[in-house]
Protein backbone atom coordinates (compact mmCIF):
# COMPACT_ATOMS: atom_id res chain seq x y z
CA UNK A 1 0.00 0.00 0.00
CA UNK A 2 1.04 3.61 -0.33
CA UNK A 3 2.00 5.47 2.83
CA UNK A 4 0.72 8.97 2.03
CA UNK A 5 2.99 10.61 4.59
CA UNK A 6 6.22 9.30 3.11
CA UNK A 7 5.32 7.85 -0.29
CA UNK A 8 6.81 4.50 0.63
CA UNK A 9 5.72 1.73 -1.68
CA UNK A 10 5.08 -1.42 0.34
CA UNK A 11 3.38 -3.87 -1.97
CA UNK A 12 1.61 -7.08 -1.21
CA UNK A 13 1.52 -9.55 -4.09
CA UNK A 14 -2.11 -8.65 -4.75
CA UNK A 15 -1.31 -4.95 -4.86
CA UNK A 16 1.62 -5.55 -7.21
CA UNK A 17 -0.62 -7.47 -9.58
CA UNK A 18 -3.14 -4.62 -9.47
CA UNK A 19 -0.39 -2.16 -10.43
CA UNK A 20 0.76 -4.43 -13.26
CA UNK A 21 -2.82 -4.72 -14.49
CA UNK A 22 -3.10 -0.92 -14.57
CA UNK A 23 0.15 -0.80 -16.53
CA UNK A 24 -1.16 -3.31 -19.08
CA UNK A 25 -4.41 -1.41 -19.48
CA UNK A 26 -2.54 1.85 -19.92
CA UNK A 27 -0.30 0.29 -22.56
CA UNK A 28 -3.27 -0.89 -24.62
CA UNK A 29 -5.47 2.18 -24.17
CA UNK A 30 -2.79 4.79 -24.72
CA UNK A 31 0.43 3.57 -26.31
CA UNK A 32 -1.18 1.06 -28.67
CA UNK A 33 -4.09 3.38 -29.48
CA UNK A 34 -1.74 6.24 -30.34
CA UNK A 35 0.43 3.88 -32.39
CA UNK A 36 -2.61 2.88 -34.42
CA UNK A 37 -3.42 6.54 -35.01
CA UNK A 38 0.13 7.01 -36.22
CA UNK A 39 -0.25 4.03 -38.55
CA UNK A 40 -3.26 5.65 -40.17
CA UNK A 41 -1.27 8.84 -40.77
CA UNK A 42 1.65 6.81 -42.10
CA UNK A 43 -0.61 5.29 -44.75
CA UNK A 44 -0.69 8.63 -46.64
CA UNK A 45 2.15 9.82 -48.85
CA UNK A 46 1.58 13.40 -47.71
CA UNK A 47 3.08 12.52 -44.31
CA UNK A 48 6.49 11.79 -45.87
CA UNK A 49 9.22 13.77 -47.51
CA UNK A 50 10.83 10.81 -49.31
CA UNK A 51 14.29 10.81 -50.81
CA UNK A 52 13.77 9.79 -54.47
CA UNK A 53 17.50 9.05 -54.85
CA UNK A 54 17.25 6.23 -52.29
CA UNK A 55 13.72 5.01 -52.93
CA UNK A 56 14.60 2.40 -55.54
CA UNK A 57 17.51 1.05 -53.52
CA UNK A 58 15.45 0.76 -50.33
CA UNK A 59 12.58 -0.86 -52.22
CA UNK A 60 14.95 -3.45 -53.69
CA UNK A 61 16.56 -3.93 -50.29
CA UNK A 62 13.31 -4.63 -48.48
CA UNK A 63 11.15 -6.19 -51.21
CA UNK A 64 13.45 -7.37 -53.96
CA UNK A 65 11.83 -5.14 -56.58
CA UNK A 66 11.00 -1.53 -57.37
CA UNK A 67 7.24 -1.85 -57.04
CA UNK A 68 5.06 0.71 -55.32
CA UNK A 69 4.37 -1.85 -52.57
CA UNK A 70 8.08 -2.28 -51.86
CA UNK A 71 8.55 1.49 -51.81
CA UNK A 72 5.60 1.77 -49.44
CA UNK A 73 7.16 -0.80 -47.11
CA UNK A 74 10.50 1.01 -47.21
CA UNK A 75 8.71 4.18 -46.11
CA UNK A 76 6.28 2.82 -43.58
CA UNK A 77 8.32 0.22 -41.70
CA UNK A 78 10.88 2.66 -40.20
CA UNK A 79 8.03 5.00 -39.25
CA UNK A 80 5.76 2.57 -37.43
CA UNK A 81 8.40 0.18 -36.09
CA UNK A 82 10.92 2.80 -34.99
CA UNK A 83 10.49 6.53 -34.59
CA UNK A 84 6.73 6.57 -34.14
CA UNK A 85 6.37 4.08 -31.31
CA UNK A 86 9.46 5.31 -29.46
CA UNK A 87 8.18 8.88 -29.61
CA UNK A 88 4.77 7.79 -28.36
CA UNK A 89 6.29 5.88 -25.45
CA UNK A 90 8.50 8.82 -24.51
CA UNK A 91 5.59 11.24 -24.62
CA UNK A 92 3.47 8.97 -22.41
CA UNK A 93 6.06 8.33 -19.68
CA UNK A 94 4.85 10.89 -17.15
CA UNK A 95 1.18 10.09 -17.71
CA UNK A 96 1.88 6.36 -17.46
CA UNK A 97 3.71 6.72 -14.17
CA UNK A 98 1.02 8.93 -12.64
CA UNK A 99 -1.58 6.36 -13.71
CA UNK A 100 0.30 3.32 -12.44
CA UNK A 101 1.55 4.93 -9.23
CA UNK A 102 -1.20 7.31 -8.15
CA UNK A 103 0.06 9.56 -5.40
CA UNK A 104 3.68 9.87 -6.50
CA UNK A 105 3.19 12.94 -8.70
CA UNK A 106 5.23 15.93 -7.58
CA UNK A 107 4.00 19.49 -7.08
CA UNK A 108 7.59 20.78 -7.23
CA UNK A 109 8.39 22.66 -10.43
CA UNK A 110 10.48 20.58 -12.82
CA UNK A 111 10.06 17.36 -10.83
CA UNK A 112 7.93 14.49 -12.17
CA UNK A 113 7.57 12.21 -9.14
CA UNK A 114 8.65 12.05 -5.49
CA UNK A 115 9.17 8.80 -3.65
CA UNK A 116 11.10 7.21 -0.82
CA UNK A 117 14.07 5.27 -2.17
CA UNK A 118 13.87 1.69 -0.89
CA UNK A 119 17.67 1.48 -0.68
CA UNK A 120 18.35 4.47 1.59
CA UNK A 121 14.87 5.49 2.83
CA UNK A 122 15.33 9.07 1.64
CA UNK A 123 12.82 11.07 -0.38
CA UNK A 124 13.90 11.41 -4.01
CA UNK A 125 12.94 14.23 -6.36
CA UNK A 126 12.90 12.54 -9.72
CA UNK A 127 12.90 13.60 -13.35
CA UNK A 128 11.61 10.74 -15.50
CA UNK A 129 13.08 9.80 -18.89
CA UNK A 130 12.04 6.91 -21.08
CA UNK A 131 15.35 5.48 -22.29
CA UNK A 132 19.16 5.69 -22.25
CA UNK A 133 19.39 7.80 -25.43
CA UNK A 134 16.38 10.09 -25.12
CA UNK A 135 17.88 13.41 -24.08
CA UNK A 136 19.99 15.98 -25.88
CA UNK A 137 22.49 18.64 -24.80
CA UNK A 138 19.77 21.22 -24.07
CA UNK A 139 17.95 18.71 -21.85
CA UNK A 140 21.07 18.40 -19.70
CA UNK A 141 20.99 22.12 -18.94
CA UNK A 142 17.24 22.06 -18.29
CA UNK A 143 17.47 19.14 -15.87
CA UNK A 144 20.36 20.68 -13.95
CA UNK A 145 18.49 23.99 -13.70
CA UNK A 146 15.42 22.22 -12.30
CA UNK A 147 17.54 20.48 -9.69
CA UNK A 148 19.25 23.75 -8.72
CA UNK A 149 15.77 25.19 -8.24
CA UNK A 150 14.94 22.36 -5.83
CA UNK A 151 18.17 22.99 -3.91
CA UNK A 152 17.39 26.71 -3.63
CA UNK A 153 13.86 25.92 -2.47
CA UNK A 154 15.23 23.49 0.11
CA UNK A 155 17.59 26.12 1.54
CA UNK A 156 14.80 28.70 1.66
CA UNK A 157 12.46 26.34 3.48
CA UNK A 158 15.13 24.66 5.62
CA UNK A 159 14.42 21.24 4.09
CA UNK A 160 16.77 18.30 4.51
CA UNK A 161 17.46 17.64 0.84
CA UNK A 162 20.88 16.36 -0.21
CA UNK A 163 22.27 16.65 -3.71
CA UNK A 164 21.91 12.86 -4.06
CA UNK A 165 18.18 13.19 -3.41
CA UNK A 166 17.67 14.79 -6.84
CA UNK A 167 17.76 12.05 -9.42
CA UNK A 168 17.02 11.15 -13.01
CA UNK A 169 15.05 7.92 -13.40
CA UNK A 170 15.46 6.17 -16.77
CA UNK A 171 12.77 3.55 -17.34
CA UNK A 172 14.80 1.04 -19.34
CA UNK A 173 18.39 0.17 -20.18
CA UNK A 174 21.48 -0.16 -18.02
CA UNK A 175 24.44 1.95 -16.98
CA UNK A 176 26.54 0.86 -19.95
CA UNK A 177 23.87 1.99 -22.43
CA UNK A 178 23.52 5.53 -21.05
CA UNK A 179 24.39 8.29 -23.50
CA UNK A 180 27.07 10.86 -22.83
CA UNK A 181 24.39 13.40 -21.93
CA UNK A 182 23.21 11.26 -19.02
CA UNK A 183 26.80 10.70 -17.95
CA UNK A 184 27.24 14.47 -17.90
CA UNK A 185 24.30 14.76 -15.51
CA UNK A 186 25.64 11.91 -13.37
CA UNK A 187 28.74 13.98 -12.55
CA UNK A 188 26.47 16.09 -10.32
CA UNK A 189 23.27 14.11 -9.78
CA UNK A 190 22.52 10.37 -9.66
CA UNK A 191 21.07 8.73 -12.75
CA UNK A 192 19.30 5.45 -12.01
CA UNK A 193 18.41 3.29 -14.98
CA UNK A 194 16.34 0.19 -15.68
CA UNK A 195 16.08 -2.40 -12.95
CA UNK A 196 18.01 -0.26 -10.46
CA UNK A 197 15.48 2.58 -10.82
CA UNK A 198 12.42 0.33 -10.53
CA UNK A 199 13.85 -1.45 -7.48
CA UNK A 200 14.45 1.87 -5.75
CA UNK A 201 10.92 2.99 -6.62
CA UNK A 202 9.03 -0.18 -5.67
CA UNK A 203 11.34 -2.07 -3.33
CA UNK A 204 10.85 -5.13 -5.56
CA UNK A 205 13.85 -6.41 -7.54
CA UNK A 206 11.56 -8.38 -9.86
CA UNK A 207 9.20 -5.54 -10.73
CA UNK A 208 11.16 -4.29 -13.77
CA UNK A 209 11.13 -7.68 -15.50
CA UNK A 210 7.52 -8.34 -14.54
CA UNK A 211 6.50 -5.00 -16.06
CA UNK A 212 8.27 -5.94 -19.30
CA UNK A 213 6.42 -9.26 -19.27
CA UNK A 214 3.07 -7.50 -18.80
CA UNK A 215 3.68 -5.32 -21.86
CA UNK A 216 4.63 -8.45 -23.79
CA UNK A 217 1.35 -10.06 -22.72
CA UNK A 218 -0.53 -7.03 -24.00
CA UNK A 219 1.27 -7.32 -27.34
CA UNK A 220 0.22 -10.96 -27.65
CA UNK A 221 -3.43 -9.92 -27.37
CA UNK A 222 -3.15 -7.47 -30.27
CA UNK A 223 -2.93 -8.49 -33.93
CA UNK A 224 -2.21 -5.45 -36.07
CA UNK A 225 -1.09 -7.32 -39.18
CA UNK A 226 -4.26 -6.53 -41.11
CA UNK A 227 -4.11 -2.84 -40.21
CA UNK A 228 -0.45 -2.70 -41.28
CA UNK A 229 -1.21 -4.46 -44.56
CA UNK A 230 -4.06 -2.05 -45.28
CA UNK A 231 -1.78 0.91 -44.55
CA UNK A 232 0.88 -0.43 -46.94
CA UNK A 233 -1.69 -0.99 -49.69
CA UNK A 234 -3.13 2.50 -49.29
CA UNK A 235 0.33 4.07 -49.36
CA UNK A 236 1.27 2.00 -52.42
CA UNK A 237 -1.87 3.21 -54.18
CA UNK A 238 -0.97 6.84 -53.50
CA UNK A 239 2.58 6.18 -54.74
CA UNK A 240 1.15 4.82 -58.00
CA UNK A 241 -0.82 8.02 -58.44
CA UNK A 242 2.10 10.31 -57.66
CA UNK A 243 4.97 11.57 -59.80
CA UNK A 244 7.54 11.60 -56.99
CA UNK A 245 9.22 8.32 -57.89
Amino acid sequence: MLNDSFNIMIMTEAEKQEILTRAKTFFIDNIVANHNNGLEKASHLSSYNPNPFLASYLAQFIGGDNSSTSIAKALIYPRVLGTSINTIFGNQVQRMMSTIFAGFASTTAGIDIEFIDSTDNRRKYCQLKSGPNTINRDDVTTIKNHFRGVRNLARTNHLNINIDDMIVGVLYGDDDSLSGHYKDISKEYPVYVGQDFWTRLTGDEDFYNELIDVFAEAAEEIDSREALENAINNLASEIDDSDIF
